[in-house]
């Protein structure tokens, strides 16, 4: 290639990455493979979704039969995961890891249709299908690509969707204890200790389950067990929370 062409063919990647705003993006046929794949992964990298959407959905269709369709698969579904069009990421990145599971990017795709599950998720109060989607999703993408440079944020996030899970059900342990429902309350906490045991809401389903059995008059128990969390957990907000909890009982009694 002369230095002329070379100027002109670097203007032509130039222009296709600089498009914004119109919807009838006409594309340069002459551009080759590698430069759509990287003009898609340059308007990802400026935020740039919608366009990024529209350019890889067209070179993706110029990308039929490519050795390389599946590069253009995940950053469609990545263009659809930045603007938030979850369904759609969710759509794409299934499709790569089912029919490209040998691809480079299968492992990325796997993390990320994790990203577009949780995306699809409901505030605590609402059912949470999606959440436990979510982490099973990234638990298999854990499973099947150990070492992946997206396994901690993975570890990550599935930590976080299970304090999700708990903290509903902490949530619910309230409610029946507010109730005076303590029975309830503290099968319901319990489930959550034996469920989530690693969260931060586990400890305080513990703090709920010695409030429980203050209201059911076993003030011993509960000063006990609050205690018990003051020293298991020194520093945190939750042995604050306990030693509140137990001054306050052993004033009373």
């Amino acid at each position: 290639m002369t230095a002329r062409s070379g100027w002109i063919h670097a203007f032509a990647l130039a222009a296709i990455v600089g498009l914004t705003g119109c919807a009838a993006h006409v594309l340069p046929t002459a551009l080759t493979e590698t430069d759509r794949i990287e003009a898609a992964r340059k308007l990802i990298e400026q935020r740039r979704f919608l366009d990024a959407t529209e350019y890889a959905k067209s070179a993706l269709a110029a990308s039929t039969g490519s050795a390389r369709v599946d590069e253009m698969i995940y950053l469609l579904g990545a263009a659809y995961l930045g603007q938030k069009e979850y369904p759609l990421a969710q759509g794409e990145f299934e499709r790569l890891v089912r029919d490209y599971s040998e691809s480079d990017s299968a492992g990325a795709a796997s993390f990320r249709l994790g990203e577009a599950l949780e995306g699809q998720s409901r505030p605590r109060d609402f059912d949470q299908e999606f959440t436990r989607r979510a982490i099973a999703q990234w638990e298999s993408y854990r499973r099947g690509y150990p070492g992946h440079w997206l396994n901690t944020e993975a570890d990550r996030r599935i930590l976080d969707g299970r304090g999700k899970l708990a903290r509903k059900l902490v949530d619910a342990g309230d409610l029946y204890r507010r109730l005076k429902l303590w029975k309830p309350a503290i099968a319901t906490y319990e489930r959550a200790v034996q469920e989530f045991g690693e969260t931060i809401p586990s400890a305080d389903a513990e703090v709920g389950i010695a409030m429980c059995f203050a209201g059911e008059g076993r003030h011993p128990e509960a000063i006990a067990k609050l205690l018990e969390l003051e020293q298991r957990f020194p520093g945190r907000p939750v042995a604050q929370r306990a030693a509140t909890q137990r001054q306050r009982l052993q004033k009373k009694h």
